[in-house]
């Protein structure tokens, strides 16, 4: 028997009413004997009712999360319809509290309409087959929009929105992916990503928002905002920020490698995007998969105690990623077996562990380890009670199903108009030899490159699949640059060139041509690279269109900032990232005027293919040779305007919590535009390595031509500190006391921490 198929799928709205209706007491008949199912009750004390009345093996299903492949076809990853006796193993025998979608797990049918059927489906059977009624969590990896449904809105990567500099369009994207996820049942979104982009190398470089912690921080804490609020009538949404921490600091660049971070980097550079995002009430953390300093982080009791909890205050639920408890058996080695590696995660502070394949195995062996004494049933209560005060504060408990008829509406097609604005704000110009804005009276436009009218690289990694977008699936409905630049001008000639050879030929007659480039779609170690840096036929073909002497136009649409080679010649560079279902039109808006581009670099662009780990805060040394400084090809914060801005009269204040750094800008050219301004606080003399600049504030201002504004940036004085002390320091953290500078553009002004 199946309880989801094609044609039979979950509940209708009429069923969803009564079912949620017999969970929910009528005043409050059932408020005495039940706190737990009364929504007028405190949700701590609907906890410790709850809690009260599991036994030991319900609250151990509370902690592990299951692959949604489990439950369906011959109950081992397979896809298909929900079958019975998979549910029943998971949900009713081993108690599971959670279910995910992997990259690419989707119903038979993957409609928005049809994932809100299966999620419905699994969450009846759930509230059906369990005494107490705790429903489950479905979480998914939606890091770039509900990007597994082929018919939602792909925004961009996070890498392009960190070039937005834009917290602001970063909760507005967060609502509306939240709103998708919600009404599809997905309640659990894996994003935003925490990490910060410090070697080009790793593979998931385009799922972070920059090499700064600060900026970092301030978009996922704005996204998480977004993803959480409280918008419309279903349960509501966690956000995870992840992965905690050190996980973009692989030693070799290769996804999960080990890592050595010192205690300084770690707690100056990594821990402070993370800090941004508990500040913001983001409900889940995801633990870093690999090592830390020759521990793993899913087994450190003082990263996930110590720091996590002690020290950055998180009291929320932390998940392992995929498989990650097993991995200390067969791929870290610091665990004999399985159970003992259950037993050393869930004592470091793990809640709930992403298994994903095997509940009765791994609710079986951390029952021995309760039972043995290997781990107390005291944090058997502590994660379950982190768990459950998750579903109540969310609304499961009361809000358990969807509506399927709304899916549709919320998903397909969802907000383009604010994936084309995200994708445009975040296009950075970096080279102009004065052929940009193209003319919207050109009469013949080419267009070429491999990544000219490609969905799958446009769209990149975790699109539909893990990988990206399969060969064999339908195309989500994406705008490639070649759409983009024929809407822009439909009363020229564009013409499509698909070979080297075609560009060249055609560049005959032409107003310019459009390079388009790029990289395969990826994610995580598959996507890793020990040359990042745009191949040798990529080069070798704006080569030849240079050639022509045509102006040439080189567009990039790539999952990191590729060391450029010839291509760095061509007389104008734009920087488009991976930038979603809207893409190709926003890039057009950029190459023809329509959209004034105002996006910055967060992150530092190499020179050469021996910077793979270049940024702007690097430490100073005491080696003067060519390449010790820094010097990458474009600059941390760096972008062209088709205007020109100025800022002047920087002065700051501080007191003894907050600094105020006061300026003026002006829009000196004759087009109306957007202009980021920086700030930056240096330190002249401190008492550890100090970067020569550490950003500590942005703003981003509109002006008219020949407009100017007087505008203010704040920040804490916090900001500033630093881990002090020897080598064999014990991690203390303070602000320095003496002279400071606040730089703004070529301005500084000095100031005193007393």
């Amino acid at each position: 028997m199946t309880l989801f198929s094609r044609k039979r799928a979950g509940l209708g709205v009429l069923g969803v009413a009564v079912v949620i209706a017999s969970l929910t007491p009528a005043g409050g008949l059932a408020a005495g004997r039940e706190i737990y199912l009364d929504s007028r009750a405190s949700a701590e004390r609907r906890v410790e009712d709850l809690l009260r009345r599991m036994t030991l093996e319900e609250k151990i299903g509370q902690m592990a999360q299951i692959r949604v492949g489990k439950l369906r076809g011959d109950c081992n990853n397979v896809n298909g319809p929900l079958v019975d006796s998979c549910l029943k193993a998971v949900l009713a025998d081993a108690h599971v509290g959670s279910i995910l979608s992997g990259g690419g797990d989707a119903p038979l049918d993957n409609t928005p309409r049809a994932w809100a059927e299966m999620n419905n489906a699994i969450q009846r059977y759930a509230l059906e087959n369990n005494r107490l009624k705790i429903p489950i969590i479905y979480g998914s990896d939606g890091v770039h929009g509900h990007n597994n449904v082929i018919s939602a809105t792909m925004f961009p990567h996070q890498i392009g929105l960190g070039a937005t500099w834009d917290p602001g369009l970063q909760e507005k994207i967060g609502v509306s992916a939240s709103k998708a996820l919600r009404a599809t049942g997905v309640f659990w979104n894996f994003a935003p990503v925490s990490d910060i982009a410090r070697d080009t190398r790793w593979g998931r470089y385009y799922e972070t928002y920059s090499e700064d912690p600060f900026l970092s921080g301030q978009l996922a804490a704005a996204n998480v905002r977004g993803q959480q609020a409280r918008v419309d009538d279903t349960a509501q949404l966690t956000a995870t920020a992840k992965h905690f921490a050190g996980y973009s600091a692989p030693a070799n660049g290769h996804d999960r490698a080990a890592a050595q971070v010192p205690i300084r980097q770690l707690q100056d550079l990594v821990l402070p995007s993370f800090q941004a995002q508990f500040d913001a009430g983001v409900k889940t953390v995801m633990i870093n998969s690999g090592s830390l300093n020759g521990v793993p982080v899913h087994a450190s009791k003082y990263m996930l105690q110590t720091q996590l909890r002690d020290r950055m205050g998180f009291k929320g639920v932390a998940v392992s990623d995929w498989q990650d408890m097993k991995y200390l058996v067969d791929r870290h080695k610091v665990a004999p077996d399985y159970k003992t590696a259950i037993a050393m995660s869930v004592n470091a502070g793990v809640d709930m562990a992403m298994e994903p394949s095997n509940a009765a195995e791994f609710t079986s062996l951390l029952l021995a380890n309760v039972r043995d004494g290997s781990v107390s049933r005291g944090r058997i209560d502590q994660a379950v009670r982190r768990v459950l005060k998750l579903k109540f504060d969310l609304g499961l408990f009361e809000k358990p199903y969807v509506d399927p008829a709304k899916a549709d509406g919320n998903v397909v097609n969802a907000d383009r108009s604010l994936a084309r604005q995200a994708a445009a704000e975040g296009t950075v110009l970096l080279k102009n030899d004065g052929v940009l804005p193209l003319s919207s009276a050109a009469k013949k436009i080419v267009v070429t490159g491999e990544t000219a009218d490609d969905v799958r690289r446009q769209l990149g990694g975790w699109t539909v699949e893990w990988q990206g977008v399969p060969d064999d699936s339908p195309l989500p409905p994406t705008a490639t640059v070649l759409t983009g630049v024929r809407e822009a001008v439909p009363g020229a000639s564009v013409v499509h060139a698909p070979t080297q050879a075609a560009a060249v030929a055609e560049a005959d007659g032409a107003d310019a041509v459009v390079v388009v480039l790029g990289e395969k779609p990826g994610a995580e170690g598959p996507a890793d690279t020990e040359n990042p840096v745009l191949t040798a036929e990529q080069q070798a073909w704006v080569d030849a269109v240079q050639a022509t002497g045509k102006p040439v136009v080189v567009v990039l649409l790539t999952a990191r900032p590729q060391v450029l080679g010839a291509a760095a010649d061509a007389n104008a560079l734009v920087a488009g990232w991976l930038p979603g279902s809207e893409g190709g039109r926003a890039i057009a808006d950029v190459l023809f005027g329509a959209v004034n581009p105002g996006g910055k670099l967060p992150i530092s662009w190499p020179k050469a293919l021996g910077d793979p780990t270049l940024t702007y805060d690097q430490l100073p040394g005491a080696n003067t040779s060519a390449g010790a400084k820094y010097d990458p090809l474009y600059a941390f914060g760096h972008g062209l305007s088709y205007t020109s801005f100025t800022t002047s009269g920087t002065t700051v204040s501080v007191d003894r919590r907050d600094g105020v750094v006061k300026f003026t800008v002006a829009n000196t050219g004759a087009r109306a535009g957007t202009a980021v301004v920086p700030v930056y606080v240096r330190q002249p003399a401190s008492p550890v390595l100090t970067p020569d600049a550490r950003l500590v504030g942005f703003t981003r201002v509109e002006l008219a031509a020949g407009q100017s504004k007087q505008v203010e940036v704040s920040f804490k004085l916090s900001q500033l500190a630093l881990t002090v002390g020897d080598v064999d320091g014990d991690g203390r953290r303070e602000v320095a006391r003496g002279g400071y500078e606040a730089v703004v553009g070529a301005e500084k002004a000095t100031f005193t921490v007393r």
